[in-house]
């Protein structure tokens, strides 16, 4: 493991360039966002997903979310309305995740099994921006939740304890306050809070 130590406000580009590289060698990283650290792979990465599969755990009908820089490409990975689209300007960027109906252009590794959704996630963390903005489309996410931890890991030093023979690039970038996102559920009329997280979404329920 690669252990890159970025500036939380000033990141060096010369740094990012070196995290874009390896998500475009399908491995798997570990960044900050704006909420805790999380686990980012390029969309279609096949050994990184299994990676990621293989340290959380996870079955097939998890819930993968998609990191965007903006809403500009969210037409190409989930079907919104006119009046989807504004409500999610209104409330971008922002540790709210959306789940919304994923679009066939979404790998079927990454939508839900049983109800083909997606969640999208626009950050203000300027790491994550970076990055972004140099890979030009979003990258899939998963908070770093451990198995039987009931929180993402926060210092990057326990993060390297327990993961650094299974992680390909480590981003430190300082000890982060842990916090979870909001969840709203955008598939539904009107739209369903699933869990209320550091994200305020109130303006989409009045």
């Amino acid at each position: 493991m690669q252990t890159l130590y970025i500036h939380p406000d000033n990141p060096q580009p010369r740094l990012i360039s070196q995290a874009v590289d390896a998500l475009n060698r399908d491995q798997l990283i570990v960044y900050p966002t704006d909420t805790s650290y999380a686990f980012g792979c390029k969309i279609g990465s096949k050994d990184a997903l299994e990676k990621l599969r293989q340290i959380r755990q996870l079955d097939d009908k998890h819930q993968f979310t998609l990191l965007c820089r903006d809403l500009s490409e969210i037409a190409t990975y989930a079907t919104v309305n006119n009046q989807q689209f504004k409500l999610l300007k209104a409330c971008t960027p922002a540790p709210i995740t959306f789940i919304l109906n994923a679009t066939k252009d979404v790998p079927k590794k990454l939508s839900h099994p049983k109800k083909k959704t997606i969640g999208i996630r626009v950050p203000s963390n300027p790491i994550s921006q970076m990055i972004l903005e140099a890979m030009g489309e979003p990258i899939l996410t998963s908070s770093l939740i451990l198995p039987a931890m009931p929180l993402a890991l926060d210092d990057p030093f326990d993060i390297e304890d327990k993961l650094g023979n299974n992680l390909d690039i480590m981003i430190n970038a300082g000890v982060l306050t842990t916090k979870l996102t909001t969840i709203v559920d955008m598939t539904v009329v009107p739209p369903e809070l699933i869990r209320q997280g550091e994200g305020d979404a109130s303006q989409l329920f009045e």
